[in-house]
């Protein structure tokens, strides 16, 4: 509720109480936007490395509240804000005023880093991956933790911004810092019930540095034969990884099979060559290694979703302030719109998983219903209906512009709002496919023990998207303006004699190229194969596909010994996709 009831009207205070144009205000809140988003890469290498994720989330937690009350204080005290008058004028801010909003702004940004990438994943770490029954309750928790997080985005689109508003900026902020502290009591109540997963500093201290050992392994062993059979490679038993305790044996993928190299034996001539020296990585540390870089690929295809989401606070909500907005003797405020993205989640969410999850299941057989990739697809699929409900919708307001002779930047246009409702309902339902299913498969995807760090690819993309909207905007305002500056502005200050229709068409053309790229993506991804079991032999031990289905089956296993780079033990049975075939 507190970043929302921040972040959902912030272009309104800039442009009324800062007095900002409309490109710089949509700037401002993109590049405030995305630094909350990509801050998140330093707390979670913190978490992930010195403190983990419950010290790392309470130290910011604090740092965040504390911006939450600068923000509240720059709105409210006198000499922290422009003077305005009660038909709605404001004078020009001062420096020192600017500079303390803004300073704020970024306190919060800073506390932010440590509480996005590590409450969602602390919340995921309360439940054990061999127990089935709780495997089973973690397949929906990201869900759940998604409509509870949306469920107060909702009170600040809903609530928060008609105060701000109509009562005034101060009480508006004051809410959700108080609502803030309040939550934040009411979680460490829980303190004694939580449990905490060990840090694994051996990946987590050095995620670059097992890419570079990796790399370089590959490189110096470029020359190597690989093996026909992949369990020639150099790989360590399984009761080596049972007794590491928090390290999960990852079987081999076909992907990046250059990559392979690293893994690869050496034959008794090579041992006494120069290679003797490299380093021998397994096969775990490899496709450690492949997991990075086919997420990085995947992360790369979502900018443009996250690009298009970032319309919400900025353009959708000036195109807004154009229309009619009277309900019912009332003047709601355009950013309010935004709560039926929330509405439709929030409804979308249940049905999601109680209806189409089972059905789908039933001809699957996958847990998840569908694949995670799937779910991503049908997410971009939606975003790309967005912004072509959002082309249409300008069309239809241009037209009216045009008829009514509307000119000035002020001018209210005759067309009600609830005309856009349509591409924020879809907003909101393609969320449950597309951020909650980024969400779960940076999660999901990442190795033993980077799951901060993995999460902050969601993070990271919609911080990107901010960052990538910024530059768009600016380009596309530079480029449509003309050297001169005399020429019309695709995003001028008075949306009622630019051409916004234009810039929307640009974006569905970028969303469908970006569609295209994400297929071509998704069907040659190969999802994360891992070993998860207790140690002992002849125990229960379950391969977890994000791609397939979960099988439960008894393995035999026979431990072998690995030195070096020398073999290890062949296993009778191979589970992959949720499927078990004998080697």
């Amino acid at each position: 509720m507190a970043f929302y009831g921040v972040a959902s009207n912030l272009v309104v205070y800039l442009t009324t109480q800062l007095r900002e144009e409309t490109v710089s205000s949509v700037r401002s809140v993109n590049n405030w936007t995305g630094s909350v988003w990509m801050t998140p890469i330093v707390g979670a290498y913190i978490a992930d490395t010195f403190l983990g994720r419950f010290w790392t989330f309470t130290i910011s937690s604090f740092i965040y509240l504390s911006g939450m009350v600068l923000i509240t204080l720059a709105v409210s005290v006198k000499t922290l804000h422009p003077h305005c008058t009660p038909d709605g004028g404001c004078a020009r801010a001062t420096r020192q005023q600017v500079t303390f909003f803004y300073a704020a702004l970024y306190t919060m940004a800073i506390g932010a880093g440590g509480t996005k990438p590590n409450v969602s994943t602390f919340g995921a770490d309360q439940f054990d991956d061999l127990d089935a029954r709780e495997r089973k309750i973690k397949a929906s928790f990201f869900n759940w933790w998604t409509f509870s997080s949306f469920t107060g985005g909702l009170v600040a689109m809903l609530v928060l911004v008609y105060v701000q508003e109509e009562v005034g900026w101060g009480v508006g902020y004051t809410i959700p810092t108080v609502g803030l502290a309040l939550s934040l009591l009411l979680f460490y109540v829980g303190t004694p019930f939580y449990r905490h997963k060990p840090l694994r500093r051996s990946t987590a201290a050095g995620p670059a540095k097992l890419i570079g050992k990796v790399l370089r392994a590959a490189y110096e062993k470029r020359g190597c034969q690989l093996p026909s059979d992949p369990k020639e490679l150099h790989e360590r038993d399984t009761a080596w990884y049972a007794a590491a305790g928090n390290k999960r044996r990852l079987l081999h993928t076909p992907a990046y099979r250059f990559l392979d190299k690293a893994a690869c034996t050496l034959s008794e001539r090579e041992s006494e060559t120069s290679l003797a020296m490299v380093s021998c990585c397994t096969v775990t540390e490899v496709e450690e290694v492949k997991l990075i870089a086919g997420m990085i690929v995947v992360w790369l295809v979502t900018l443009v979703p996250c690009t298009i989401w970032v319309q919400v606070n900025t353009l959708f909500v000036k195109q807004g302030t154009t229309l009619d907005r009277s309900v019912g003797g009332l003047r709601i405020p355009a950013a309010s719109l935004g709560s039926f993205i929330t509405i439709s989640m929030l409804l979308s969410i249940p049905i999601y998983d109680r209806v189409f999850v089972p059905l789908v299941r039933r001809r699957t057989g996958n847990p998840r219903g569908i694949t995670l990739l799937q779910r991503l697809g049908i997410g971009c699929a939606l975003q790309v209906l967005v912004v072509a409900c959002a082309y249409l919708v300008e069309i239809r307001r241009m037209r009216v512009i045009r008829e009514r002779s509307i000119h000035g930047a002020h001018d209210t246009v005759p067309m009600n709002i609830f005309w856009m409702l349509p591409q924020y309902v879809l907003l909101g339902v393609g969320d449950v496919f597309n951020s909650i299913g980024i969400l779960e498969f940076f999660y999901d995807q990442s190795p033993e023990g980077m799951q901060s760090l993995g999460t902050t690819f969601f993070t990271r993309g919609l911080g990107v998207g901010n960052f990538l909207n910024s530059l768009l905007v600016t380009i596309v305002d530079q480029a449509t303006r003309g050297s001169s500056g005399k020429s019309k502005s695709w995003i001028g200050d008075n949306l009622n004699d630019s051409h916004l229709d234009y810039y929307y068409v640009f974006l569905v053309f970028l969303s469908v190229v970006n569609m295209a790229l994400f297929v071509w993506v998704a069907m040659r991804y190969k999802y994360k194969r891992e070993f998860m079991e207790d140690g002992a032999i002849g125990i229960s031990e379950t391969d977890i596909v994000a791609g397939g289905k979960v099988t439960d089956t008894l393995l035999m296993l026979e431990h072998g010994k690995a030195e070096g780079c020398g073999k290890v033990a062949d296993t009778p049975l191979v589970v992959e996709h949720g499927k078990v075939d004998s080697p």
